[in-house]
């Protein structure tokens, strides 16, 4: 069972708080086709990922990647930061 891999989630999104120390809360937004109407319907969602430098601010486009439960509601970590907010 050494073999085994693992395949983690990884969403990319906008740092929309970084207030908390060492969290940063990261909207990721999806466009999905509505099957009825034919319409695109915009759909986000709000994660509280772990920053362990606070190094992202808001503003920012980071990538985030799954992991074990670090706190209550943390259960992703800040990969890299893709593009600084200008």
């Amino acid at each position: 069972m050494s073999d085994k891999t693992v395949n983690k989630k990884s969403f990319t999104g906008l740092v929309v708080s970084n207030k908390m120390d060492k969290t940063i809360v990261v909207k990721i937004s999806t466009k999905k086709l509505d099957p009825l109407y034919k319409k695109y319907v915009s759909k986000s969602v709000k994660y509280k990922a772990h920053d362990e430098k606070n190094e992202a601010n808001e503003g920012d486009t980071v990538r985030i990647l799954e992991c074990r439960p670090i706190s209550k509601d943390k259960t992703w970590v800040l990969q890299e930061i893709v593009e600084r907010a200008k």
